[in-house]
């Protein structure tokens, strides 16, 4: 079920921020499902998954629309999201990386670098639902090693702004060296970040999260760029 609900939550992601739903669409379950052939539950809890994204908002009357959303606040919520993340990622440095944060973090790193080789034998089509899983559980365990629950809270308020959280990347293969070559220096900062934790590095760490941030924000603008229009005609 777990599968079948990634792959659900990443065809509906694509459909909305690409405007194929476009903003103000009704999301309807019995559809939906037949839509993507699978039952009623996977799509319902994919819907409140795209919700906490931000993609969609929930209805008076029931059920969830498209939220409307431009570049502009997804840039300017990415920011924010980098600033936050740096300084988590600085707050583990000078507390000392402990050893089962930094073997969760090489598995990120790991899988990371897995993905980048079966992309590159595959017409550099990376597996969008792997990667997402994979770069949201590396900057989950950051959060969550910092400690610091002010800072995880608005983490969480900041993702619920469309496409900014890290579980929320656009990849959806109809550019596939643009987006491989977006994910292949994502997957080297990563590296760079484990190293600068294991060194103590905590000035460091937190320039390359803030910089990991910046390159996320203008990567998503140049794909966002080469989609239609997302307003309903």
């Amino acid at each position: 079920m777990a599968t079948q609900i990634d792959h659900v939550l990443h065809h509906l992601r694509q459909k909305i921020i690409t405007g194929e739903l476009p903003s103000g669409s009704r999301m309807v379950e019995l559809d939906l499902a037949a839509l993507l052939s699978v039952s009623r539950t996977p799509i319902r809890i994919a819907l409140g998954e795209l919700e906490k994204e931000g993609l969609l908002e929930r209805l008076a009357t029931r059920g969830f629309r498209v939220r409307r959303f431009t570049a502009s606040e997804v840039a300017d919520a990415i920011d924010v999201r980098g600033a936050l993340e740096g300084m988590a990622a600085r707050q583990i440095a000078e507390q000392g990386l402990s050893a089962e944060v930094r073997d969760q973090l090489q598995s990120c790193v790991a899988d990371g670098q897995r993905l980048l080789l079966q992309a590159r034998s595959d017409s550099h089509v990376v597996d969008a639902v792997g990667w997402v899983a994979m770069n949201a559980a590396f900057h989950r365990v950051l959060v969550q090693a910092a400690g610091n629950s002010t800072l995880a809270s608005a983490l969480a308020h900041v993702g619920r702004t469309p496409m900014a959280s890290a579980g929320a990347l656009s990849l959806n293969g109809t550019l596939p060296l643009l987006e491989y070559e977006f994910i292949r220096r994502a997957q080297s900062d990563h590296e760079d970040v484990l190293a600068a934790l294991m060194a103590g590095e905590g000035t460091r760490a937190e320039a390359l999260m803030r910089e990991h941030a910046r390159r996320s924000r203008n990567n998503k603008r140049a794909l966002m760029a080469h989609w239609p229009m997302r307003s309903p005609p």
